[in-house]
């Protein structure tokens, strides 16, 4: 048997972070509503669920907005290690927490180490995958962050089904600090450094040698090449230059990498892939995630073992459809499944709203709350089909080489911030209006269709050079028709001041 190529095997192992995320994305929402937890802890407030859920976003968009130039300066691998291994360290201090303060600093620490390695993976993937690849390749992310929320649930309904102890609750926190450690040490010791971050700090032999650990086609490289001289790459002189360009690039890393991603070239794709992944929370989708068991006892499957049995259903269906998602990633486009999905997203959360204002919704009788559950589950598997897929790949393809790493950085640091406002404010929402946080969620879904559908170009299919130069000539063409718009009202004006004595004269003599 054939085993697939080294750099599929790369993607596939730094891809795992993924699934530490949907792990904890998975249990953290059935963990606080275990009667074993509430035992623990005490009876929780809504806004006490929120903060205590959220609370590893806040520090994780922090370390997200930073993790690109720690990127750029330590390299891809070490970051996802070592974000890993502070994933590692929180997910135990959760496990062994003996008050809520010890659970929320924990928490903390779990979402440093998540900004390292989240936002980094996909930088790392983008830029060792052939261009035919990249969307399939990319999106294996996804398909573990749905595998790792369907994990996350049938842990905790077996937890709360076989222990009436803290056994319940502390073991899927320790599950995931087991897998962090593992993680973190299998992908320093295993992983070769991207060859494009190499090249960039100049180290062009070691670039070389990490093709050769990731196999890819010498057809492939050579295509890289070529189009590295179309776009005026130029190579050092000689391999005796190396720790010169190295040493320079690094000075030039640290003195323009942040205010590059706002320069006149870059800030129109920094600013797309900060609201595309903005808006990609803001559709609701975590809001689901986190509080499924909540959100289905409002329909009416009012026991825990019921609602957190509904909750791993949909992940697992989640996951089934990610399958063939990820698998077509490269055939049906970004922008396609952008604005298919927001449609649809938005769709199902304006009839639940609807249902929800309407009174329609009974938790013990009627068929609007089985409605309500099945509109959930389409949400979920539409969401997880199209924008789960498409839109992380997007907000990395479409940056420059020189700001690629702080520009995704920035795109999943806005994710966290506005993950954090849906993950503290939802149960809040919840609790004073049924209906208000699913018309919010859908239009914000229906304006990002807007927004795409006329600001979003198609990358599927070509390569990270080639997108770089498409948006390039786009900045070219804005500026020379602006520039074009500014000529012709000057022009305007002028005959208008030519024009304006004459009238005057003529006015004079009538």
């Amino acid at each position: 048997m054939r085993l697939p190529a080294p750099y599929i095997l790369c993607s596939a192992l730094i891809s795992v972070g993924g699934l530490l995320f949907g792990l904890d994305t998975g249990c953290i929402g059935p963990i606080t509503t275990m009667p074993t937890f509430l035992d623990s802890f005490g009876p929780l407030s809504s806004t006490i669920h929120g903060i205590l859920v959220s609370s590893i976003l806040i520090p994780a968009s922090l370390t997200s907005f930073f993790a690109g130039n720690i990127a750029d300066y330590m390299g891809r691998i070490i970051t996802c290690s070592l974000g890993g291994l502070i994933f590692a360290a929180g997910t135990a201090l959760e496990a062994g927490a003996q008050n809520l303060a010890m659970l929320f600093v924990g928490r903390c620490i779990t979402g440093v180490g998540e900004g390292l390695f989240l936002s980094t993976l996909v930088v790392y993937v983008c830029e060792i995958a052939p261009a035919r690849q990249r969307g399939v390749l990319a999106s294996v992310q996804q398909l573990l962050v749905t595998m790792g929320i369907a994990v996350g649930y049938f842990v905790c309904y077996g937890t709360v089904r076989s222990s009436n102890t803290s056994f319940s609750w502390r073991f899927p926190f320790a599950l995931q600090s087991f897998l962090a450690f593992t993680y973190a040490l299998l992908t320093f010791f295993f992983l070769p450094e991207s060859p494009r971050w190499l090249k960039s700090k100049g180290r062009m032999e070691d670039s070389h040698d990490a093709w050769d650990r990731l196999g890819l086609a010498d057809a492939e490289r050579e295509k890289n090449e070529q189009q590295n001289q179309n776009l005026n790459i130029q190579e050092p002189e000689s391999l005796a230059l190396t720790p010169i360009r190295s040493r320079q690039s690094v000075h030039d890393a640290q003195h323009t990498s942040w205010l590059a991603v706002f320069s006149k070239g870059a800030r129109k794709r920094t600013f797309l892939g900060c609201f595309v992944m903005g808006m990609q929370q803001l559709s609701g989708i975590d809001g689901v995630l986190y509080y499924a068991p909540l959100l289905f006892q409002q329909a009416g499957l009012n026991s825990a073992t019921s609602s957190f049995l509904a909750s791993g259903v949909s992940a697992l269906l989640m996951f089934l459809i990610t399958i063939p998602s990820f698998m077509l990633a490269d055939k049906w486009g970004r922008r396609t499944s952008t604005i298919v999905g927001g449609i649809l997203l938005s769709g199902t959360m304006f009839i639940i709203g609807a249902l929800y204002a309407s009174g329609t919704v009974h938790g013990d009788h009627g068929a609007a709350r089985w409605v309500v559950i099945v509109l959930i589950y389409i949400f979920a598997l539409t969401y997880c089909a199209t924008w789960a897929v498409g839109i992380k790949i997007y907000a990395s393809e479409i940056q420059s080489p020189k700001t690629r790493a702080p520009a995704t950085s920035l795109a999943q640091s806005s994710n966290w911030v506005v993950n954090f406002v849906v993950a503290f404010t939802t149960p809040v929402f919840l609790q004073h209006s049924s209906s208000g946080i699913y018309f919010m969620f859908g239009a914000a879904s229906l304006l990002t269709v807007v927004v795409c559908a006329t600001e979003m170009p198609e990358t599927k299919g070509k390569t990270l050079e080639e997108i770089d130069k498409a948006f390039e000539h786009s900045d070219e063409g804005q500026q020379t028709s602006m520039r074009m718009k500014a000529l012709k009202l000057l022009r305007k004006w002028q005959r208008g001041r030519l024009n304006q004595p004459r009238a005057t004269t003529e006015e004079h003599e009538l």
